[in-house]
């Protein structure tokens, strides 16, 4: 007996029941007028094992169901008297019943179960009801009716499978396609209006959060892989350079997340922002993957796989956009500083941000670089011959912090061998 969970993946063209005996049309003749009360019973008891095909809500499907093993029946005695008999409106008949499931979002566990069920009622029924009107059979054609019977309601469950198939592919590309659009709608600049937004997730079935933030990808390899992310997160793979919109995105679980599910990519996510902002979050996002790429950000500082957050480098991607400006100023703030012999540059600059940041306390510098108070103090007094008086002055302080931060971030600290080689 054939087993129905084992479907073919080949489309149903026509239903050959490969079965021929002496006197099969004028035994399907006489067990015409029998289907509908069959049917009605394989119905009966369908619904009896199946609780799921019982709707008294909607009276519509129970009569569905009985149509649809009448019309499985009914052919098969069609095919039983004439095997050169047209299958076509049958196979689109059940395909239809495939495409509806789908449609419902429903799987074909039951109709599986159900088709195997209607099966054995009809060889049952149809066995009876022959031997009611008189016709009786070798066994031989008994076990081959009963065969073809199968066969021909495994052809029927392959046809419900193709509809079910066909339709879940294009419900699949056609919300894929929505959300590529509301994907790009998101990202528009100017930013879109509310109600755009609204109709735009609502064709993508998606619902529209408070809050999304923009994630920039850049692919670390040629064997990178499509990223395996929920529902709910919208994959702009289809873009030049490559984003998500994540929604949500400081809800529990969101950061951990990206992390695991963005393996073999560099990522760096934009700030929290509406849904009409996601085109800033991911401006803001980009900048920081362009300043990593660069080395002026650190992308393993919170982690190897973990997106940079652009939010906690904002002083430097404010300043990095002015990058001409912000080298004027270091030219002339830190001049003093840059007059210094090579190797004592770096440390001088940690030390001078560290200040600056410790409210010039020796042992708080010393704590937050790790050295001696001592070595803190020996370089206020390097520093204090650079600068002078100036150098604890309050009137310019924020310059002279920010012009330290981006000296300290596009001067990497030298090798213990250039430390050697510069003396």
């Amino acid at each position: 007996m054939s087993d129905f969970s084992q479907v073919v993946s080949l489309p149903v063209r026509r239903i050959d029941l490969g079965l021929s005996f002496a006197g099969s049309a004028r035994l399907a003749g006489a067990l015409r007028p029998q289907v509908p009360a069959v049917a009605e019973e394989a119905a009966r008891r369908i619904e009896k094992r199946l609780p799921e095909f019982v709707r008294p809500h909607d009276p519509r499907y129970a009569r569905g169901l009985e149509t649809a093993v009448e019309c499985a029946i009914g052919h098969f005695l069609d095919l039983l008297a004439d095997q050169g008999v047209s299958s076509a409106d049958v196979l689109d008949f059940w395909r239809r019943v495939g495409a509806g499931e789908a449609g419902e979002g429903r799987t074909l566990d039951s109709w599986h179960t159900a088709i195997r069920i209607g099966a054995g009622v009809a060889v049952e029924e149809l066995t009876e009801r022959a031997g009611r009107l008189g016709y009786r059979a070798d066994a031989s054609t008994m076990a081959g009716i009963t065969h073809a019977m199968f066969d021909y309601m495994n052809q029927l469950a392959a046809a419900v499978s193709e509809g079910h198939a066909d339709a879940a592919a294009r419900a699949a590309g056609s919300q894929q396609d929505h959300r590529r659009r509301l994907l790009d709608l998101l990202l528009d600049e100017p930013a879109p209006a509310a109600r755009d937004l609204r109709e735009a997730a609502g064709e993508a079935s998606w619902a529209l959060p408070r809050t999304v933030a923009a994630v920039a990808l850049r692919e670390r390899g040629p064997e990178t892989r499509r990223p395996s992310l929920p529902p709910d997160v919208l994959l702009g793979l289809h873009r030049a350079e490559p984003c998500l919109i994540v929604p949500d995105p400081e809800g529990p679980g969101r950061a951990r997340l990206l992390e695991r599910r963005l393996d073999g990519w560099t990522a760096a996510i934009g700030p929290a922002v509406e849904p009409t902002g996601a085109a800033r979050s991911l401006r803001w996002a980009r900048d920081a993957l362009d300043l990593a790429d660069e080395g002026l950000i650190d992308r393993d500082a919170a982690g190897p796989d973990a997106p940079i957050a652009a939010e906690l480098h904002m002083p430097i991607i404010v300043m990095m956009r002015e990058r001409d400006l912000v080298e004027k100023v270091i030219e002339r703030r830190l001049a003093p500083l840059l007059a210094a012999r090579p190797a004592q540059r770096h440390r001088l600059a940690e030390t001078l941000l560290a200040s600056l940041e410790c409210g010039f306390n020796a042992t708080a510098v010393s704590g937050h670089l790790h050295v001696h108070p001592q070595t803190v103090r020996y370089r206020f007094r390097q520093l204090e011959e650079l600068f002078g008086d100036t150098i604890q002055a309050t009137s310019d302080r924020l310059e002279l912090h920010m012009a330290l931060r981006a000296w300290l971030a596009l001067n990497p600290e030298p090798s213990a061998r250039e430390q050697l080689r510069y003396g």
